[in-house]
């Protein structure tokens, strides 16, 4: 799986580089900027989680499935390649990947772009997969789908980014909001967007809350507010 790289073993030859070269330890601190994550057999029970995660999407960038090669029989060495097939390696790495991720804490997958990902509670799975059917592309579906991605990454940073992405998408909406929305209703869903340190960076904000817990309530409430805000749009639309 990762002979292109990393070379293989060999009871005649023993160690054979390949790409990293002849110190994959070297190579891997060049990669991920620490060090002690090489050789992985040696190491893993002194991961942390970010080490980790980090690992298996190098691995994932690393992977590849052998085409072309040579079986060395003596002592049952193995199969010694020279041509490869990346696409396949990492389809392959990310499947066995996946099934021991999901059951790993809250659950995670490998994502086709190699990179680990939370995955959605059962509740939220749905409303994650929706797409959301506005006719501006730039402005609101290709940002709700990236804010999406970001709530999904390890970093909290990340998770108030998405958060705040979407209140920029609510914001760009907010016009023709107005127009199926109370005032009430469109009052209370900015002040929880202005007032509480998420889209701006005020003294009077409020900021003293468990980011996990806020973050992930004002995601899925800001999610679910554009849905339905787009939705009576465009009922109001076929009713016009």
């Amino acid at each position: 799986m990762f002979q292109e790289w990393f070379g293989y073993y060999c009871v005649d030859q023993g160690h054979v580089p390949n790409k990293a070269g002849t110190d994959p330890g070297l190579y891997v601190f060049r990669k991920l900027r620490r060090d002690g994550l090489w050789p992985v057999q040696d190491h893993l029970e002194s991961y942390t989680e970010d080490d980790l995660f980090d690992v298996i999407e190098l691995l994932f960038d690393h992977a590849s499935k052998g085409v072309k090669g040579a079986y060395h029989q003596f002592n049952q060495c193995g199969w010694h390649y020279e041509t490869f097939d990346s696409r396949a390696g990492r389809e392959i790495f990310r499947l066995e990947m996946n099934d021991i991720l999901a059951d790993y804490g809250p659950g995670y997958e490998l994502s086709p772009d190699g990179e680990v990902l939370a995955l959605p509670d059962d509740e939220f799975a749905p409303m994650l997969a929706a797409e959301v059917p506005h006719p501006d592309a730039v402005n609101v579906r290709d940002r709700v789908e990236a804010a999406k991605l970001k709530y999904r990454r390890r970093s909290l940073a990340e998770r108030r980014d998405a958060v705040r992405d979407l209140g920029d998408v609510l914001e760009f909406l907010r016009g023709e909001a107005k127009g199926v929305l109370n005032s009430k209703d469109e009052a209370d869903l900015f002040n929880l967007a202005n007032n509480f340190g998420i889209r701006h960076h005020r003294q009077d904000q409020k900021t003293q809350y468990d980011p996990s817990i806020w973050l992930a309530w004002a995601f899925y409430y800001y999610l679910a507010t554009i849905h339905a805000c787009v939705r009576l749009l465009e009922r109001s639309k076929g009713q016009a």
